[in-house]
C-alpha cells in the first residue's frame, strides 16, 4: 500500500506519466484497475472512494493506492481520528470524545489504546520530520504529558511541511502520509 494525494484525478495522471514509483524497488508504476468501493466516515457524513492499485514494472508487486485522507483498515477518515487524538491529547476522555464525534465509544477507546502505545515512536517519527522540512526548525516546548507532545510533534512537522512547501495541509493528512497510513497499525513506526 502507498499513500497518495487525495485528488484521483492526479494520481491517474501520475499514473500516466510515470511519475509513482515503487517503495520495493522503484520501479515506474502503472494502473492495474481498481480496488473495491468503500465507504468512509467524515466529519461530515461518509464518503465513498474507490482506490487505485498499480502494479510495478520492475518488480511486479501490486500496491493499494491510499489517499492521505484514510488510513488503512479503518473506517474513520485520518481527519476523524486526529481529532479524537487531539481531544485525548487536551485532556478528553473516551467516552466524552466517542460523543462529540458520533462514534461508538468502544471505537475511539480502540484508537486512543492503539496510539497510546506508540506515543514516545510518533514523537520521535514527526520530531526527525520537523528537522528534516525545515532547515533551521524551533522545537516546540514539550507538552503536559506523552499525549500532548506527540500531538504538538505531528503538528509542529506539519506547520514545517506547510512553509516548505507553500500550501495549506491538515496535521492528519500530514499524519497518514507519513506513516503510509498506518498511523493506527499493527507495527509502525518500525
Amino acid at each position: 500500500m502507498i499513500t497518495v494525494e487525495a485528488n484521483a484525478a492526479a494520481v491517474e495522471r501520475k499514473l500516466v506519466l510515470g511519475r509513482l514509483r515503487c517503495p520495493g524497488c522503484a520501479a515506474v508504476l502503472s494502473g492495474w484497475g481498481h480496488g473495491r468501493d468503500r465507504l468512509v466516515r467524515g466529519p461530515a457524513g461518509l464518503v465513498r472512494f474507490r482506490p487505485r492499485r498499480s502494479r510495478c514494472a520492475g518488480c511486479g508487486v501490486t500496491h493499494v493506492l491510499l489517499p492521505v485522507a484514510a488510513l488503512a483498515r479503518r473506517a474513520d477518515l485520518a481527519a476523524v481520528i486526529g481529532a479524537a487524538l487531539a481531544a485525548k491529547a487536551a485532556g478528553a476522555g473516551h467516552r466524552r470524545i466517542a460523543l462529540a464525534l458520533g462514534r461508538p465509544a468502544e471505537t475511539v477507546r480502540g484508537w486512543l489504546r492503539r496510539f497510546a502505545g506508540r506515543l514516545e515512536a510518533v514523537r520521535g517519527v514527526f520530531t526527525v520530520w520537523l528537522r528534516a522540512l525545515d532547515p533551521d526548525p524551533v522545537m516546540p516546548d514539550p507538552g503536559a504529558d506523552a499525549w500532548a507532545d506527540a500531538v504538538i510533534a505531528i503538528t509542529a512537522a506539519t506547520a514545517a511541511a506547510a512553509r516548505r512547501f507553500v500550501l495549506e495541509v491538515s496535521p492528519w493528512e500530514v499524519a497518514a502520509a507519513v506513516s503510509g497510513g498506518r498511523l493506527l497499525a499493527p507495527g509502525w513506526p518500525g
